[in-house]
This record gives C-alpha cells, sequence and structure tokens, in this order.
C-alpha cells in the first residue's frame, strides 16, 4: 500500500475513560503510525468526536448546531492526537474544511497530497463542514478525494457482526462482507451516506479493533483479523 486512509474512534481513544483522551493508547497508535510512515507509507486520519460529544443524543439543541460542535470535537482530537504524533518523531499537518484561524490549514486536495508527499501524517478534521453529514461520510468523502486505496476503520469492535454482539453473544462476526450486503442488511460499518457513497466510488473499508495489540501495523501488514467490506 502507498495511501491508506485510517479513521480512529474519538471513543476508543478515550480508553476505559469513555471520554477526553488517554495518553498511553493514542501513544500506542503514534508508535504503530511511525512504523508504516518510516517504511514509506502516506497515512490520512480521521477521528471521531464521540469521546467529547455526540450531538444526535442531545433534544434540545438544534441539529445544526449540535453538529457544528461535534465538528469542533473532532478538530481538539485531532490537535491533541497530532501533538502526540510529533512527540514521537512524526511530521504533522491538520487540514480542516473551514478556516480555524493559525490552528489548522484550509483543506484543498493539492494541499493534502504536498503534504503526503514530504512524508508527513495528514489529519482530516471538521468532518464535511456541514451539518447533517457524519465523520464516517467525511473519511470516506477524503479517502476519495486523495485516492487512498483503502480505508481502515479501527474501532472498540474487532470487525463486522451480523447482530450487536454486546446484546447479542451468538452474533457472529463476518471476515469479508460486500458493500452491498453491509447496506442492504443496515450492518452499520458506516452510517448509510458514507455506505452508498463507498460503494458508488469503489472503495474498500478494513474494519478491526484499535485496542488489540499493534493491530493498526498487522492490519497493513497482511495480518488481518478484522472484517473487510470489498465493494
Amino acid at each position: 500500500m502507498k495511501r491508506i486512509l485510517l479513521k480512529l474512534s474519538g471513543e476508543a481513544l478515550a480508553g476505559e475513560k469513555k471520554t477526553g483522551f488517554d495518553e498511553e493508547t493514542v501513544r500506542k497508535v503514534a508508535l504503530q503510525v511511525k512504523q508504516l510512515t518510516d517504511d514509506g507509507i502516506q497515512v490520512g486520519i480521521v477521528i471521531g468526536g464521540g469521546n467529547f460529544w455526540r450531538g444526535r443524543t442531545s433534544e434540545n439543541i438544534d441539529r445544526t448546531k449540535a453538529d457544528q460542535i461535534g465538528m469542533l470535537a473532532t478538530i481538539m482530537n485531532c490537535i491533541y492526537v497530532s501533538e502526540i504524533f510529533r512527540s514521537v518523531g512524526m511530521m504533522t499537518n491538520i487540514l480542516t474544511p473551514f478556516e480555524c484561524g493559525s490552528f489548522t490549514k484550509l483543506f484543498s486536495k493539492d494541499r493534502a497530497n504536498k503534504y503526503f508527499e514530504k512524508g508527513m501524517v495528514v489529519f482530516f478534521a471538521g468532518g464535511t463542514g456541514h451539518p447533517y453529514f457524519s465523520t464516517d461520510t467525511g473519511v470516506v468523502l477524503r479517502a476519495i478525494e486523495v485516492d487512498a486505496e483503502v480505508i481502515l476503520l479501527a474501532k472498540a469492535i474487532d470487525g463486522v457482526y451480523n447482530d450487536d454482539p454486546a446484546k447479542n453473544p451468538a452474533a457472529v462476526k463476518y471476515d469479508e462482507v460486500s458493500i452491498d450486503e453491509v447496506i442492504a442488511k443496515n450492518l452499520q460499518v458506516v452510517d448509510m451516506t458514507a455506505s452508498i457513497l463507498a460503494r458508488d466510488n469503489k472503495m474498500p473499508m478494513w474494519v478491526f479493533g484499535l485496542n488489540e495489540e499493534n493491530s493498526i501495523v498487522n492490519t497493513v501488514k497482511g495480518e488481518f483479523k478484522g472484517t473487510k467490506v470489498t465493494v
């Protein structure tokens, strides 16, 4: 692989605390990504905001405003994780779809490609910049725009199941499943908008557990234990 887009769950980065950051968890992620960049693989990253804010759970705030708070949560996450990445020796930059003063740079494909060619890890924060679109849609959109080969979905769960394993102990994990089946059965790998965007643009997704030892490196190097969503 030459270029991948890694989606990190905000909740997974919070560790057992569920909110905020767990620095040891983030550092483990950073050390794995450094192994990839040292091998010449270009890495883009999108981070969810669920460790700070899940706007859809609030019924007392206008949806547009709630989604804007969520966008800002993803920017906070990217600034923090970017700094941990820098502390272990990587170069990073953060791109957003709207101006954030001097905190980030404005996204463009040309700018992202320039950073990739310089060996930087590129963080895509702020989602799509619009309400009603999740970070799932944001990660698929950015992967398509920057010509990533695959989206790696690092989650708190270790793959795609035919039912919620937290509620159904008999739920069965898929080793491989087509995006058409994901959509037809509403398996919720990513939300429906993102699923259709991935299908229409033939963007594969690999789903695996972030908390498994060395899971990011193992996934890229071929020791994959999660679920491959094919297109």
